[in-house]
This record gives structure tokens, sequence and C-alpha cells, in this order.
């Protein structure tokens, strides 16, 4: 006698082309060493301004995040102390002061989480402006490929239905299980349109307008963004949301299966169940 299995039975599909796959694996890559680089150029001047310059040397304060070390002389211990917008935050051993108790460093971000770890501007910018442009490059590789194989129409462009069905799928994302499907849902598609359509030209235009001979090439960055400060400002953001949106990312995959979901990126095979229609955060 057989046994009768209740439920939908699981379809493995192909999701993921090669290219699509590809791009992420260097996204990955690229993301990875800005970020820890970028952290290190950060480090040699720990202040983030609004305005065209800084009030540092004109007499105002424009400052909006400052992160350093206060006190180590006499009886005063040293403290590490990361101020945002006029509130003060004691962040010692993480932000400001950190590294060994017997001897912490003054330092904005700690030593594990720049490169190199040691405080070294010049190969930070190196390594940074290297990925930059890398980051560049594969964001045109994706961007043709998904032309070309539909993934940018099929997958990350919202279109009505995904609009009209957001609100539904933020609550069933919320309620949980998440279920494998053929599509992605609304709120991937309009995760994925931020990141790569608000997310990462934001990164790439304010970096530009940090460096002076793109602004004498091109002015008009300055004005989009309201001088080089506030551009650097946005850019320091820009890198606190795709920072968020890994650990998002991450945290879906892991909740959703991670063996599944692992191997949809690595071989582009997925198993779906159910009709296929609703979709699981990847």
């Amino acid at each position: 006698m057989r046994n009768r299995v209740d439920g939908p039975t699981p379809e493995v599909i192909r999701r993921h082309g090669p290219w699509t796959r590809i791009t992420h694996w260097m996204w990955a890559v690229c993301v990875f060493f800005l970020l820890l680089s970028g952290l290190q150029i950060f480090n040699a001047h720990p202040v983030l301004y609004i305005g065209q310059q800084s009030g540092m040397t004109q007499g105002f304060d424009n400052a909006v995040l400052r992160i350093g070390a206060e006190g180590g002389q006499g009886s005063t211990p040293a403290k590490g102390v990361t101020q945002i917008l006029g509130h003060r935050f004691d962040t010692t051993g993480v932000l400001g002061l950190s590294g060994p108790a017997a001897a912490p460093q003054p330092r904005a971000f700690p030593a594990w989480a720049t490169i190199p770890s040691s405080q070294d501007l010049a190969t930070g910018r190196v390594v940074h402006f290297f990925f930059a442009w890398a980051l560049v490059g594969t964001l045109a590789i994706w961007a043709v490929a998904s032309l070309v194989n539909g993934h940018l129409r099929r997958d990350i462009l919202p279109g009505r239905r995904d609009l009209r069905g957001l609100g539904r799928d933020i609550v069933a994302h919320l309620r949980g299980p998440l279920r494998h499907g053929r599509r992605y849902s609304p709120v991937q598609k309009l995760t994925y349109f931020a990141v790569f359509f608000v997310l990462f030209p934001l990164m790439i235009l304010t970096g530009l307008t940090m460096s002076p001979a793109m602004d004498a090439a091109w002015p008009l960055l300055l004005d989009l963004f309201g001088g080089r400060q506030t551009a650097r400002s946005l850019h320091f953001l820009g890198m606190v949301l795709i920072v968020a949106f890994f650990v998002v990312h991450i945290a879906m995959v892991l909740v959703a299966g991670p063996l599944n979901e692992l191997r949809s990126i690595v071989t582009g095979r997925y198993r779906i169940t159910g009709d296929g229609q609703e979709t699981e955060e990847d």
C-alpha cells in the first residue's frame, strides 16, 4: 500500500543565469573590500560635515558625525566617544578607542574593521579605488546581461501588480514561513531595485564628487549634492544602508533555507513549493 504524502511536490527549476551568479559574487568581493578600505580612509579624518567645506578651520560647527577619543591624561581614563547630531555616546572598545585593554588605540574604527589593519591611508585609497572601478565594471556587465536575458524586466523592475501586492507581501514575510517560488516577490523586487538603481549610483556619484579632478570636469556634481562635504556624508550613509541590506539579506537566506538559496546562486538550480507564485526573500 502506498503512503500518501500531503502537500505540493517540490520542483527544481533554473532560477539564476550564469551572469547573474557571476556578478553576484563579484559584487560580494567588491563590497567587502570597499567597506573595509573605506573605513580606513574615514579613519584619517573621522568627522562628517554638511556643506561645501568643513567648519573645523572656519569658526563654525557643521559636523553631523564625529568619532574620536577623549581623556587619557593624568587620572582621567581615555574613552571612545561618538557624537551624532550633537548627541554623545560612550563607544569605548568599539568606536573611538579600541584594541588591547593594556594599550588601546585612539582610532575611529578598530583595526579588525579596516584594510589594512594598521593606519595606512595611502594603501587604503589604492585598495578602495581599485575595487570601486571593479564595482562599476561589474554593474555595467550585469546591466547589459540583465537586459539581454530578461532578468532586469522579469525580476528587478517592479510593476503595478507588485506595488498592489506589496502590503500583502510584507505581512507574509512578517508572519512566515517563507515559500519558495518561481518569481521574486514585491518586497524582493523593490529592495533589489533600490540597491541597483538608488544605492549603487549614489555611492558612485558621491565618490566622484569627492574628487577635485572630477569636480573640475563635472562641476554639476557639487551642485547636485550640495558640496563635497555633503557628498562625503551621503557616501557614508550609503555605506551604512548597504551594510544593513547585507545583514537583512543574509538573515533572510538563513530563514528561507540556506542550502536551497546558496544552491540557486551557485548552480542556478532552485527548489520551489506550491504553485510557485509566492516567493521567498533570498
